[in-house]
């Protein structure tokens, strides 16, 4: 249990610092709030969340900490992963060069709004984390698990990709970058390509999630798609 909380802590230290590296490189410069401020929600909430799966569900824990691209075991998976992980990177790159070139200028209000809707998106990954012990960072179907079709999962089947949409969405216009959405623009065709290979192996390997698909008809976005 010590070595997995460990493991969780310090994979988090390393996310920080790869994006606060990113951030500030290409900025050039230490001076730039709005890269400290979401540096420093992101690692609290983080923190926060980490802190609680290690309490009251380290066995999903365990499930968070094995991701990445070379954790999957569909290679249509990996391609997507790093896809997706390359447009999360390109939101930073570009982002800090915003801010060094000044190529946007996006209001302040804007960043504090992007800001509200980050931890709203980190909300909704705890409620999902909460309801759903068997939310993998890989798509895998344990041999115990069941279909949760409760509390998120009953507005769309995939509340913790609306989740990632919404963090990803206010990442750039918290760090007052217009540019920083072309790493958006890389990672949202991912994510969906992702999901729909995710609900054709659900679909297959997870009984009863057919009948839960007919029942909650939205995906990702509620009333739209």
């Amino acid at each position: 249990m010590a070595s997995l909380v460990a493991r969780a802590f310090v994979g988090l230290l390393f996310v920080l610092v790869v994006m606060g590296a990113l951030l500030f490189l290409t900025a050039g410069t230490l001076h730039y709030w709005q890269a400290w401020v979401y540096l420093a929600l992101f690692g609290a909430l983080a923190s926060a969340i980490t802190g609680y799966l290690a309490r009251k569900d380290p066995a999903l824990l365990e499930r968070r900490v094995r991701g990445g691209p070379t954790a999957e075991k569909a290679t249509s998976q990996r391609i997507a992963v790093t896809i997706a992980s390359a447009g999360f990177v390109a939101i930073f790159l570009f982002s800090g060069l915003d801010h060094r070139w000044q190529w946007s200028k996006v209001p302040s209000s804007v960043a504090i709004a992007g800001v509200v809707l980050f931890m709203v998106g980190w909300a909704v990954i705890f409620a999902v984390f909460k309801e759903n012990s068997f939310t993998s960072a890989t798509i895998e179907v344990a041999s115990d698990q069941r279909v949760v079709s409760t509390g998120p999962y009953a507005v769309v089947r995939h509340p913790m990709y609306s989740a990632s949409l919404l963090y990803v969405l206010g990442t750039p216009l918290a760090l007052g970058s217009w540019w920083g959405f072309i790493g958006v623009l890389l990672m949202a065709p991912a994510i969906v390509w992702r999901l729909l290979d995710e609900e054709r192996f659900l679909a297959k390997s997870l009984p009863g999630y057919s009948e839960y698909s007919d029942r909650v008809k939205y995906r990702l976005v509620p009333f739209i798609w």
